[in-house]
Order: structure tokens, then sequence, then C-alpha cells
């Protein structure tokens, strides 16, 4: 069974991530199959937009930390348009991210680096990496501190600690609320009144108003890269995993 499915509906193309066992976790395999649907999404000019979301009881878990112990991080993380070839894509087609359940860590930077989120309520969402060992290196920490107030943004990095649907929505991180449910529903209803418009109007009014974002973010993928690249060498990055896996509290060397 194919990691990450391809459907369309009229201009709409609808990617769905397909590890409900996982959790929707993306290992090295996913995150190929994320990439080649993102690029399908750009390249096919019959389609105006898209919607990611998830199979199963969440929206994503994040990275697959089992691939993380097979030495399998680098793919995943520093392939072409960053991790499942969306985190650092520079896409002409908006893509709305359907949340339900949880969007994690890895799961949570999939749903920002789209263009959209649309969040049901009881939505949980967070970037606990700290509590790994680990940086939220794949425009977690970036966006976040780009989107949202940085005192903010800091307390919700340095603590790892999850949030709702509510305070997403208070933080003004979310484009509609849905109700229990109804993630997908609401995100398809919003796609079709982006469907509708000219693609060209779109296409352009979609790259300006991501220009303020590319200007501060992009000219530091360099150093985010270098970063993430340090701290996953650490013995601590090493400890956090295994302790994630092992189901028990890790045991910080500092190193």
């Amino acid at each position: 069974m194919s990691p990450v499915l391809f459907e369309t509906r009229g201009k709409i193309a609808i990617i769905t991530l397909n590890r409900p066992e996982r959790r929707n976790a993306i290992n090295a395999e996913a995150g190929h199959a994320l990439a080649e649907a993102v690029a399908r999404l750009e390249a096919d000019d019959a389609l105006q937009i898209g919607i990611l979301r998830g199979e199963g009881a969440v929206f994503c878990a994040g990275m697959d930390l089992a691939a993380f112990t097979e030495g399998k991080v680098e793919e995943l993380l520093f392939a072409e348009g960053g991790f499942g070839g969306l985190t650092e894509s520079h896409r002409s087609k908006p893509i709305i991210a359907a949340c339900h359940g949880a969007a994690l860590a890895g799961g949570f930077e999939l749903a920002l680096g789209c263009d959209m989120i649309v969040a049901e309520e009881g939505c949980r969402f967070g970037l606990p990496e700290v509590l790994r060992g680990l940086v939220a290196g794949a425009g977690g920490a970036l966006r976040l501190a780009s989107l949202i107030p940085p005192a903010r943004a800091r307390e919700l990095l340095l603590t790892g600690r999850l949030f709702d649907t509510s305070e997403a929505w208070d933080l003004g991180l979310i484009a509609r609320r849905a109700e229990a449910g109804q993630a997908f529903e609401a995100a398809l209803a919003l796609a079709e009144e982006v469907a509708k418009n000219a693609p060209l109007a779109l296409r352009e009014t979609l790259r300006l108003s991501r220009e303020i974002e590319r200007r501060a973010v992009d000219p530091l993928w360099e150093e985010n890269a270098r970063t993430l690249k340090a701290v996953m060498a650490s013995e601590d990055a090493a400890e956090g995993a295994r302790a994630f896996l092992e189901k028990r509290a890790p045991e910080w060397s500092g190193r």
C-alpha cells in the first residue's frame, strides 16, 4: 500500500498521508512519495490547488523516529524541497493542510509549509522536538517565529508544549476552523472557492503574499541546516530518540 495517495476532484488535488498505523509518521518512503505528489500537483496544468490530509486518527505525528535510529534522516530532511518535498519548496500553487487529531513536530512543520491550515476543533499542534533532544529544523522554528509574536513562539518552541485549535486560531495560524470530524470537508470547500478563480491571478497573488516570508526565511535555511545537522549528531539527540522508542524519560548529557 502506498504511504501517500493522490487523487483529483476537478481542479483540486487531494494528497493523503496513508500510514495510519504509524500515525502518518514520515519515513524515507513516505517522504519520497509526498515529494512526488507535491511535484505532480505543480506540474499538472489542470490543477489549481491541493489539499494535504491524513488518513486515520491524526493528520501527522511527524518524522518517524525509527528513521532517525536507522540513519535515514539525511534523505528525509535535506532532500530537494525539504521535508516531504514541501517545507522548502517554491510552489506556484497553494496547498491547504486539513488538520485533525494532531499535527505534531514534522507534521506541524508540513502544515506550516502549506499556504493555509484548516483545523477541526480539538486538534492538537506542537513542536516538541526539544523534548527529544532535537530542534524543529524542517521550518518549524523559523516559520513559527516569523508568523506569531516572538515571545509566544519562543514559549512554544522552548517548552515543546502542545496547544489546541482554539489557541492556534487566536495566534493567527489557522485560516478556517471546522467542527470535529469536518476538517477535510471544510478544506475542500475552501479549495473549491479558490479553484474558481483565474489561474494567473491566483499564482501571482500567492507569489506576492509569500514574499515577506520568503525574504525573512529563505536566507536562513543554510544556517538552519547547519544547526540541525549539528544537533542531530549529538549524544542527546540519539538518547532522545532511544528514550522515545523505549517509552522512558531521557537522560541528557548536554553533548
